[in-house]
C-alpha cells in the first residue's frame, strides 16, 4: 500500500478500531454502526432528496460527504463507505437497480450455466468513482482525528442469491436448488462473485480503507454442510483479493530485538446474519474478526470461537426504541458479554432501523465510552 495510506503512515493503525481489530484492548471499547450512514439521519434525508440510491454511491463527493455525516454527529470510531453491496455488479454491466422499498432488482435473473458463463467481467477500471470517494472520505476523515475508514463488501453467496432469485427472497430457495441441481453453474456463479466483489473491496482498501467488512446477510438461510462446502470456498477467494494487503504493525515499531519490519494485514471483519451455527466456519475462511447478530449472545458466540477471535455487535436494534433505561442496561449488558474476547468493538447486530431517533444513538456512544475497557 502507498506511504500515505492511513494504515501506514499510522495515522490509523493505533486507534481504538485497529487496535481492538487486531486483538488487543484499546482505552475504550470502540463502536460505530452498520448503516449508521443512512436514513436515520436528517442530514442524509435531505442530501438524497432527488438522487437515487445507486447514482449517490457512485458521485464520489456526496458519497464522502455521506460517509462522514455520522462521525460528525455520533462520535464514533469509525466511518463505514457509503455504498450498496450491489455496486460492483452495476459497474461491471450486469442490469440492476436498487428499487426504493424493495431493494436490488434484476433485470434477468442468473438460473443456468450459460447464464453464468454469460455474466460480464469486471474492469477495475470502472471502480475509479468508488476509490475517488473513499479517497475523499478520507480526507475529510482526517480533520477528525485519526478515526479509520472501512471499506466494504458482498460475500458471494449473498451477491448469489441477488442474482439467482432475481431480487430480494424470504427463503433463497432458487439460489440452494442451483447450488445443488447443478454444481459446476454454482461454482462459476460463486467464483465469479467471489472475484467481482473481491476486486471491489480491495479498491477501497488501497484508496485508504483501514480496514475491510465482508457481508452474508443470506448466510443463514444455509445449514453448516452446505456453507463449509458450497460457499466458504468462495468467501475465501473475495477475502484473498485484500489478504495481501499490510502495514507496519506499531506494536513493533520500537522493537530492538529484530531490525525486521513486523507487519500486520489489513483488518478483516466477517459477518452475516443469522449465522449462530456458522461462526467458527465464517472465522476460518481469513477473517480476523466474526461479526454477530443480535440472536447469539457475545459470550457464547466468543465460547464457540475458543474465546480467541476479537468479537464486532451486537445491541440488539429493537432496543433503540425503547426508553433510555433499556437501552442503557441492554447496552451496558452487551459490554459485559464482549469482555469474554480478546477485544471487543461495540455495534449492532443488524442495521439501524431508518426511523431511529439519532440522538439515542449518540448517547450509546457517549455511554460506551465512559465504560471500563
Amino acid at each position: 500500500m502507498a506511504a500515505e495510506h492511513p494504515l501506514v503512515s499510522g495515522l490509523t493503525s493505533s486507534s481504538p478500531l485497529i487496535t481492538a481489530y487486531s486483538g488487543h484492548r484499546p482505552d475504550r471499547v470502540p463502536v460505530w454502526f452498520m448503516r449508521q450512514a443512512g436514513r436515520s439521519l436528517p442530514e442524509y434525508r435531505e442530501l438524497r432528496v432527488g438522487t437515487a440510491m445507486l447514482d449517490a454511491c457512485l458521485d464520489p463527493a456526496l458519497a464522502s460527504e455521506i460517509t462522514l455525516q455520522p462521525v460528525r454527529r455520533h462520535g464514533v470510531d469509525a466511518a463505514i463507505f457509503f455504498s450498496d453491496i450491489v455496486v460492483p455488479l452495476k459497474l461491471a454491466g450486469v442490469d440492476i437497480d436498487i428499487v426504493p422499498g424493495k431493494g436490488p432488482v434484476l433485470g434477468a435473473p442468473v438460473r443456468t450455466a450459460d447464464d453464468v458463463a454469460a455474466l460480464p467481467i469486471l474492469d477495475p477500471d470502472a471502480l475509479a468513482p468508488v476509490a475517488e470517494g473513499v479517497r475523499q472520505a478520507v480526507a475529510g476523515l482526517r480533520d477528525l482525528g485519526d478515526v479509520p475508514l472501512i471499506g466494504f463488501a458482498g460475500a458471494p453467496f449473498t451477491l448469489a442469491a441477488y442474482l439467482v432469485e432475481g431480487g430480494p427472497s424470504k427463503d433463497h430457495i432458487r439460489a440452494r436448488t442451483l447450488m445443488h441441481a447443478d454444481p459446476d453453474a454454482w461454482r462459476a456463479l460463486m467464483a465469479w462473485a467471489a472475484d467481482i466483489t473481491g476486486t471491489f473491496l480491495r479498491a477501497q482498501v488501497l484508496a485508504g480503507a483501514s480496514a475491510a467488512q465482508l457481508f452474508d446477510s443470506w448466510a443463514g438461510a444455509l445449514s453448516l454442510d452446505d456453507y463449509t462446502r458450497h460457499v466458504a470456498p468462495a468467501s475465501a477467494r473475495a477475502l484473498s483479493h485484500v489478504r495481501d494487503l499490510g502495514y507496519p504493525d506499531p506494536a513493533h515499531e520500537n522493537d530492538e530485538v529484530s531490525s525486521t519490519v513486523v507487519e500486520r494485514n489489513v483488518p478483516i471483519v466477517h459477518f452475516g446474519v443469522g449465522t449462530g451455527e456458522l461462526l467458527r466456519a465464517m472465522h476460518d475462511i481469513g477473517a480476523d474478526v466474526v461479526g454477530v447478530d443480535y440472536r447469539v449472545p457475545l459470550d457464547e458466540a466468543s465460547r464457540r470461537l475458543g474465546n480467541i477471535v476479537p468479537l464486532q455487535g451486537n445491541i440488539d436494534p429493537a432496543y433503540l426504541d425503547a426508553p433510555w433505561p433499556i437501552v442503557e442496561a441492554h447496552v451496558r449488558d452487551v459490554v459485559d458479554r464482549g469482555r469474554s474476547a480478546p477485544s471487543h468493538v461495540l455495534n449492532l447486530g443488524h442495521g439501524v432501523p431508518p426511523e431511529t431517533d439519532p440522538t439515542v444513538l449518540t448517547r450509546i456512544v457517549d455511554l460506551v465510552h465512559g465504560l471500563p475497557a
